[in-house]
């Protein structure tokens, strides 16, 4: 059982255990700017396991000796029906709820072994990596969030879906072509620029402006 669950108001929800979570990489013309990366021609999708999971509320525990341990503050879809090759037009129907999502990044590891040509689970799929918020039930306007994430008051990420290069239902299609996303899966749909390093001790808020706010620490 993973140490995450899926919850509403302090209370269980109703779903199978939480399952795979699916990412996007550089789903952000100026996150992938920031990191010296190329903009993507199509989704660049992996993976977390769920035990990378984590309650948001629960203090960040970063792994130590391998570098820095960036935030990267994302929105998260909760699939709640099955959904595979699917039409855009189908996500909505497919989608629980909404949340906040953290993808933890080792990124010295993660440099060290993309420059060897490795593959880079270890620096983003760790036991920990994705802190996760509650879950609000309900679809909303996808191209109109504003995700924010602040860093002991200080407004560190601060950026719209609107600017997503793959918008959310294009997006949440494109991987049912591949993955098969199952009720309690995860997509954490990419992140906006200004990615950085944490430190024992912080204070994050990470929000949807308008639509919800989850605060954690750094321990």
């Amino acid at each position: 059982m993973t140490p995450y669950q899926h919850t509403h108001n302090g209370q269980p929800i109703d779903l199978p255990a939480l399952g795979k979570i699916v990412c996007v990489g550089r789903n952000y013309a100026k996150h992938a700017q920031e990191l010296g990366n190329p903009i993507p021609k199509e989704p660049l999708l992996f993976i977390k396991p769920a035990t990378s999971a984590v309650p948001m509320a629960a203090p960040i525990q970063m792994p130590q000796g391998h570098g820095p341990c960036h935030h990267e503050v994302e929105l998260a879809l909760l699939i709640g029906k099955t959904l595979r090759c699917a039409n855009p037009k189908d996500v909505d129907d497919a989608v629980w709820g909404y949340g906040v999502g953290l993808d933890l990044t080792l990124r010295q590891l993660q440099s060290a072994l993309k420059e060897k040509g490795h593959p880079w689970e270890r620096a983003k799929s760790f036991d920990g990596a994705c802190p996760l918020s509650e879950f609000e039930p309900g679809v909303v306007d996808w191209a109109s969030i504003n995700i924010r994430l602040t860093n002991n008051d200080q407004v560190r990420q601060d950026g719209q879906t609107a600017h997503m290069l793959v918008p959310v239902r294009q997006l949440v299609a494109h991987i049912s072509q591949t993955f098969t996303l199952n009720p309690g899966d995860v997509v954490l749909t990419g992140t906006p620029a200004g990615v950085g390093p944490l430190a024992s001790g912080d204070r994050l808020r990470c929000e949807l402006v308008g639509l919800c706010a989850h605060d954690t620490t750094v321990a």
